[in-house]
């Protein structure tokens, strides 16, 4: 299995894992899994990782419902740093170890700061990137916040109003 499973299973943090056939040809990575699944767009989270501007390296993990966008000034605010780009998705699976529509928030490779949004907060389950394409895992708001150590934060923008 993934690291982001054994590293649960170490933890012993309860979760489901939840698998699909992922299409090729689609890149909208979170959206096909909550249609795959059958899921809310609300429940299933995906992994962003966002950098300081003007340091490319200082990476922060960011984690937000498929249904909504990532607000970058927000997580800026809460990372406590001037302003945030998104990461170069080389660079970001260089240092998860996982690849773009597979990085989980769970186990990567290099431990950064991890904020997940609020809205995951009272989520009976909540759904997240079990660490490959077609792999989600399906655990408790507390559960992941143990595994990830993230921060709660209002990092979550509408559809329809920016990046």
């Amino acid at each position: 299995m993934t690291p982001a499973v054994r590293w649960l299973k170490k933890q012993n943090i309860p979760y489901e894992i939840h698998e699909y056939e992922h299409d090729k040809s689609n890149n909208d990575f979170g959206k096909e899994a909550a249609e795959k699944l059958g899921l809310d767009q609300n429940l299933v989270f995906k992994t962003l990782l966002a950098c300081d501007a003007t340091d490319k390296n200082k990476l922060v993990v960011a984690i937000v419902p498929v249904a909504g966008l990532l607000d970058l000034k927000a997580l800026a605010k809460a990372a406590k740093i001037k302003k945030m780009v998104m990461a170069d998705p080389v660079h970001a699976e260089r240092v998860t170890g996982y690849i773009v529509g597979g990085i989980s928030p769970i186990a990567q490779k290099k431990r950064l700061a991890t904020f997940l949004d609020s809205s995951a907060t009272g989520l009976e389950t909540l759904y997240i990137s079990g660490g490959k394409r077609g792999l989600d895992l399906g655990l408790s708001c507390d559960g992941l916040l143990k595994a990830t150590s993230a921060t709660l934060a209002d990092i979550r923008e509408e559809k329809g109003r920016g990046e």
